[in-house]
């Protein structure tokens, strides 16, 4: 199974009709800006969110294939966006991106599901490699589910 990438249609998954679906959620609007065109230049669908609040209910209301949460600070405010997602779909990759590394954080986004916990900034060639490799995974694991 592959992933397709056409400039047209975007990022697709080979089980379904669509294109992939990516929730951003930071409270750093540059940021947010930055990851969504990067993302939308390579043809996946984003929502973005400038609150854990609202994109923990863009999770009640709608389905991603892959979720970004921005942590702003040791107190992990993202923490209700990451349970969420993982409630939801427990295949679904979500990935933590943070200013200020901690331990005990890292330890609470791993064990809550998270694929991985990064440094911010983000580079965009890091951010497309890590989405494309985690959305093609997926692809691959509920595609072998669907079979």
């Amino acid at each position: 199974m592959s992933i397709e990438a056409n400039s047209q249609r975007g990022i697709r998954f080979p089980y379904r009709t669509g294109k992939v679906k990516i929730l951003l959620v930071d409270e750093d609007a540059g940021e947010l800006k930055m990851y969504r065109l990067t993302l939308e230049g390579q043809g996946f669908e984003v929502v973005t969110c400038t609150s854990f609040e609202a994109g923990a209910r863009c999770l009640e209301k709608d389905e991603f294939d892959f979720v970004l949460v921005g942590q702003g600070s040791v107190a992990f405010e993202g923490r209700t966006v990451v349970d969420r997602a993982m409630q939801a779909n427990r295949y679904r990759p979500v990935l933590v991106v943070t200013r200020c590394t901690d331990m005990h954080c890292y330890l609470e986004a791993m064990q809550m599901g998270a694929v991985d916990y990064l440094e911010k900034p983000l580079p965009p060639t890091d951010l497309l490699r890590f989405v494309k490799s985690h959305v093609h995974h997926q692809a691959q694991v509920q595609g072998s589910y669907a079979s």
